[in-house]
């Protein structure tokens, strides 16, 4: 919340003078902890022990918590966070400038969808071709990115064929207009 990596440098800041640690730091944690006991976010609060010699046991330090071994659920402080306005930061990465549907690590990543429209995207001048054959070309050669062809590289016609329909600009066919 703060700008710091949680398992970076900055892991240990209660073993910090208080002016020592970063900016908005307390604010944060008391933050989140009130969030905890109001049950607006998952997680346990654990208090800091203090070893009484004459009685020889530890006790609960009263209003204390320790950080180390209290616990937040990610998903629930996400949510709150986003609730406060809180969308930047260690639990927001900067979002990628490709869309989901064009993301091989999106778990509805469709290979023939990403390559139809990286086909579209990148086939704008037909050269005197229809333009799908124009696409159809692309998508041959880079038919390896898409899964396209098989395991000796050879272009899977029907599957370039197919998305080569959804790209098509000009699905009614004709004679390609001559350049120029």
């Amino acid at each position: 919340m703060v700008g710091g990596d949680p398992g970076g440098d900055d892991v240990y800041v209660e073993d910090w003078d208080v002016h020592k640690r970063p900016s908005g730091y307390e604010a944060a944690k008391q933050a989140i902890v009130a969030a905890i006991r109001r049950n607006a976010v998952e997680g346990s609060l654990v208090p800091r022990f203090e070893h009484d010699l004459k009685e020889s046991r530890s006790r609960p330090i009263e209003d204390s918590i320790d950080v180390r071994s209290s616990m937040v659920d990610v998903q629930t402080l996400k949510s709150w966070m986003k609730s406060r306005g809180v969308t930047s930061g260690f639990f927001f990465p900067a979002a990628t400038s490709v869309p989901d549907y064009l993301d091989p690590d999106h778990p509805r990543y469709a290979p023939k969808l990403a390559a139809a429209v990286n086909a579209w995207l990148a086939v704008s001048d037909s050269n005197g071709k229809t333009p799908k054959t124009a696409l159809m070309k692309w998508l041959r050669e880079n038919s390896a990115a898409y899964g396209l062809s098989d395991d000796e590289g050879k272009p899977n016609e029907l599957g370039i064929e197919e998305c080569a329909k959804v790209a098509n600009w000009q699905p009614g066919g004709g004679a390609p207009k001559t350049p120029g």
